[in-house]
């Protein structure tokens, strides 16, 4: 029986419009908080970091702050819809609730974005580059090449996403949508593939919506 975790996803009026020290500071004391912590694949990555995520949502805006603490330190995907992946990277996956699409977003640690919308891992479109600078992104490190093994990092990165932008209209917002929470690091030191609700196959992939949880938006 597949696992279906939901989180209520609170309003936070203009979060869209704070600095990163202001959302910090609101995120923790009101959003929703969540542990991305299931390690689905521990033969084929055992390692596994500390990975926590808040969540919550303007009118026009949801915002995914993570915080992360564990081995090593990867940023070489400096341009937006690069390889975010093998980096130091936290991800959030969402269905479009209406055609059967997902999107999926995918930040590094130093704030580089890759952004795609399909119904599966093969054929997906990625988000144009223009598009993505809509999306407000923070970072707590210094955007600049990084590779550090060996070495525990604390750090923190935010994405608020305007709904529009994952089909979804601001002013008739769905009762809730369907998503996954991942942290991974394919080509770090230690590489890991985490998530916030089960994914349970073979090997790791993170592009399974059929194991999604549910995100209740109002």
């Amino acid at each position: 029986m597949k696992t279906v975790k939901r989180i209520k996803v609170p309003l936070i009026e203009g979060i869209e419009r704070m600095s990163f020290q202001e959302l910090d500071l609101v995120m923790e004391e009101k959003a929703a908080k969540i542990a991305v912590c299931e390690n689905n694949w521990p033969k084929d990555a055992p390692y596994t970091p500390d990975c926590n995520a808040a969540v919550a949502r303007s009118q026009t805006h949801l915002a995914v702050m993570y915080h992360v603490r564990g081995l090593d330190l990867r940023a070489t995907a400096m341009e937006d819809n690069g390889r975010s992946w093998e980096d130091s990277c936290c991800e959030f996956f969402v269905s479009d609730p209406f055609d059967g699409s997902y999107y999926n977003f995918e930040l590094t640690c130093v704030g580089s974005l890759l952004a795609a919308c399909g119904t599966g891992r093969q054929n997906r479109e990625p988000l144009d580059t223009a598009l993505l600078t809509r999306v407000i992104r923070y970072s707590s490190l210094e955007r600049k090449p990084l590779e550090i093994n060996g070495k525990i990092f604390g750090w923190t990165v935010v994405m608020l996403i305007p709904f529009e932008l994952i089909g979804i209209d601001s002013q008739a917002l769905p009762v809730s949508v369907r998503g996954n929470f991942y942290k991974c690091g394919d080509l770090t030191a230690h590489p890991h593939f985490l998530s916030w609700n089960p994914v349970a196959v073979p090997k790791p992939d993170f592009h399974r919506p059929d194991f999604f949880g549910e995100l209740i938006l109002r």
